[in-house]
C-alpha cells in the first residue's frame, strides 16, 4: 500500500466485509465468525492508517466513515479493546484536524500506548464547525446504543452534558435550529 487514504477506505472496506461475513482475504487462514471484530482485525485497521498517514496525512472524513461502519457492523469483540482505542482515536483525530487544529503524526496519535488525552483536549466543542457537530450527530443517533468508544469521541467533541444516558447530541445540541 503506497499510504494514500483512497486506499486505505478501500483496505479498511475489505475489512469490514470480512467483519460482515466471516469470508474474505482479511479472514483467511483463521477461524472469523460473521460480525466479529478480533484483535487481528484491529490491528489490520491501524496498520492500514498507519500507512495511509506516512505522508503526514491526518485521518480522512472517508476513513472515518469506514471505522464508524466497521464499529457498528461488529456486534461481537475479541480484541480486548484494542479497535474501540483505535476508533476514538482516529475520529478524534480526523475531527480536529478538519476544525483547523494541529493533530500529532497517526503514528503517535494512534498508538495503544498513546492516550488520547495527551494530544486531545479534554472538550473540542468551542471551534468545532457545526457542519461536523451534524456529522457526528447523525453517526451517534443512528445507534441503538452508544459504545464505550462512541461515547468517550461524543463527550469528547460535544462536552460532558453528552454520556450515553444523555439524549441524543443533535438535541442537545439543538443543531436543527
Amino acid at each position: 500500500m503506497r499510504g494514500s487514504t483512497d486506499e486505505a477506505v478501500i483496505a479498511l472496506a475489505a475489512v469490514l466485509n470480512g467483519i460482515i461475513t466471516g469470508e474474505g482475504p482479511t479472514a483467511q487462514g483463521r477461524v472469523h465468525f460473521s460480525r466479529t471484530l478480533d484483535y487481528e482485525d484491529a490491528i489490520l485497521c491501524e496498520r492500514i492508517l498507519l500507512a495511509a498517514g506516512r505522508n503526514g496525512a491526518a485521518v480522512s472524513r472517508a476513513e472515518a466513515e469506514v471505522l464508524f461502519d466497521i464499529d457498528a457492523a461488529a456486534t461481537e469483540r475479541s480484541d480486548e479493546g484494542r479497535f474501540d482505542d483505535l476508533f476514538a482515536k482516529a475520529i478524534a483525530h480526523y475531527v480536529l484536524a478538519a476544525a483547523g487544529r494541529e493533530v500529532p503524526p497517526r503514528a503517535v496519535a494512534l498508538a495503544a500506548e498513546t492516550p488520547l488525552s495527551t494530544w486531545a483536549p479534554q472538550q473540542m466543542s468551542g471551534n468545532i464547525d457545526s457542519e461536523i457537530l451534524v456529522w457526528m450527530a447523525s453517526h451517534v443517533n443512528k445507534r441503538k446504543r452508544l459504545s464505550r468508544a462512541l461515547a468517550t469521541i461524543a463527550v469528547l467533541i460535544c462536552g460532558a452534558a453528552v454520556s450515553p444516558v444523555a439524549q441524543s447530541i443533535a438535541g442537545l445540541l439543538d443543531l436543527g435550529a
